[in-house]
This record gives structure tokens, C-alpha cells and sequence, in this order.
């Protein structure tokens, strides 16, 4: 899952998006076989957290934001795991 928050964030930064953290976890769905990594976002405006479903196809990042069949509707995926800021 490493290589997915490393591509999300060359992705962010190609995008010139300015963030404070990235939070990435396995939710469980896939598409077109390939694990979904959703990847929630602070923006840090009130804060404004924003999530990104990510997929790595053929190491080629692949977001809900560009690709609207990519499914990321609301899971509990991490609910419980430990917050940690980046």
C-alpha cells in the first residue's frame, strides 16, 4: 500500500494541490480486480478532508475524480486504526 500513497501524492503534487496530511486504507472493494485504496485528504481549509478512491493499474494511479466508475461511496474501512498525521 506504500507505492499507492507514493504515487496518490505525486499525483496530488502534479495536481499543485497543497495539503496538510494523507491518510491511505484498503476498503475491501475492487475494480476491474485491482484493490481500491481510499485515500482521505486534509485540505486543511475548517479542516476539509476530501476522500479519493485509488487503484494502481498497470502502476498507473487511478482515481474516482477522474474515473467516476471507480466506486467510493462511504465505508468504515480504518474506523478503528490509529490516526496518524504526515
Amino acid at each position: 500500500m506504500q507505492s499507492v500513497k507514493q504515487a496518490f501524492r505525486a499525483y496530488l503534487k502534479r495536481k499543485e494541490l497543497t495539503y496538510r496530511w494523507v491518510a491511505c486504507v484498503r476498503n475491501g472493494r475492487r475494480y476491474r480486480g485491482q484493490a481500491i485504496v481510499r485515500c482521505n485528504v486534509n485540505f486543511g481549509m475548517d479542516p476539509h478532508v476530501e476522500a479519493y478512491c485509488t487503484v494502481l493499474e498497470d502502476g498507473r494511479l487511478l482515481t474516482n475524480h477522474e474515473n467516476r466508475a471507480i466506486p467510493c461511496s462511504h465505508d468504515d474501512a480504518g474506523f478503528s486504526a490509529p490516526v496518524e498525521g504526515s
